[in-house]
């Protein structure tokens, strides 16, 4: 097992990572004050994990929360279920709730954390690739509106996240590259050493060779714990560098419907957009486009955004949290490894957009 830290003074906490973590209670009980638990999984993750996660609780009054699996169940309507189920049991101040899923249960219950009483404790145990490197880390939680996504929430640091790399073993292969997205958004903003490493490994991680893939979490979760210490709420620009692709890939989740693409998957395409955007501001040069090209098609990962108009992609990406005064900040490539937060010109977006159906066949 490895351990990092996310250093954020009194709210500091453990990232552990490793195999076998799941049959390790100290881990759990270290950070566990009170006796009250509320697990929060959802219908596929919970067959598979939950009785293994209840026998690390035997001294604890515990309750359960099983969520529909999908990003679109991911809204207020079904973050109710989890305060009925804390209410029901009577949970008090001194609870704590554990999230067993990948991101959209770890969001929702972050959330629900935040918002029951005031404020209780909350644990990670995210089961995706992409909950693993970027979700469970940091503290950002929230919800889904029909208009934008993860526009409704609260930062809300947990007490531990908790990563045992043999869940990936159940994880669907779709799955999986969709996280790989996140892994490669690390090498792409401020570690280009990383970018080359996963240029030279991203058949070890597609086969699942678990020294790779233990290795690749480890990097992405430094990279995520020292943005997240320097710039914990995003008061500076620092970290909304971590949304490299993301506002090109929220308007993606939310023209299509959620669910349709997978958060990475959208994610990786609005990375490659973002980087030819880069490029017609002069900050990336052709072959450095086709390197961002490569590596995503390496991972098995769409680069070719759906047929979304011009507008309809501008209409979403305006409800968007770097909106500030009603300009439209995009995270950008000054460099491979170096990203920034920048206005971008109104007639080069629209150029970007213009031939995005086209990105997948050209660089």
């Amino acid at each position: 097992m490895q351990t990092l830290h996310v250093s954020l003074g009194e709210r500091s906490y453990p990232i552990h990572i490793g195999s076998g973590l799941l049959s390790r209670p100290e881990l759990l009980a270290a950070s566990l004050k009170g006796r009250q638990v509320l697990v929060v999984s959802n219908s596929t993750v919970a067959p598979l994990y939950m009785d293994r996660l209840l026998s690390l609780l035997p001294d604890r009054l515990v309750a359960q929360c099983i969520l529909p699996d999908g990003e679109q169940y991911k809204d207020l309507a079904h973050l109710d279920a989890v305060f009925t189920e804390l209410l029901r049991n009577r949970f008090n101040r001194d609870c704590t709730l554990i999230a067993l899923g990948g991101g959209v249960v770890g969001d929702m219950t972050g959330f629900a954390a935040a918002a029951y009483q005031r404020g209780v404790d909350f644990i990670q145990i995210p089961t995706t690739l992409l909950a693993q490197v970027d979700s469970s880390v940091g503290g950002k939680t929230g919800v889904n509106h029909p208009l934008g996504k993860n526009m409704i929430g609260a930062f809300k640091q947990p007490n531990a996240v908790l990563i045992d790399t043999d869940v990936l073993g159940t994880l669907p292969d779709r799955e999986l590259r969709a996280g790989l997205a996140e892994v490669i958004k690390y090498g792409l903003i401020r570690d280009l050493p990383f970018l080359e490493w996963l240029e030279a490994r991203m058949d070890d991680l597609l086969a699942r060779k678990p020294e790779a893939l233990a290795e690749a979490i480890r990097r992405s979760c430094e990279n995520k714990a020292a943005v997240v210490a320097a710039d914990e709420l995003e008061v500076a620009d620092l970290r909304a560098l971590l949304n490299l692709g993301h506002t090109f890939g929220h308007a993606i989740e939310t023209g299509m419907g959620y669910g349709e693409w997978l958060h990475g998957e959208a994610v990786a395409t609005g990375m490659l957009m973002a980087a030819d955007l880069s490029m017609r501001m002069g900050w990336l040069d052709t072959a450095d486009v086709a390197r961002v090209r490569r590596i995503l098609v390496q991972a098995e990962l769409p680069v070719a955004p759906p047929a979304i108009s011009v507008d309809e992609f501008l209409g979403h990406m305006a409800v968007d949290k770097k909106v500030k005064d009603g300009q439209l900040r995009l995270v950008l490539l000054r460099g491979l490894g170096n990203a920034v937060v920048s206005p971008a010109p109104d007639g080069l977006l629209r150029e970007t957009l213009a031939i995005g159906a086209r990105l997948g066949l050209t660089a």
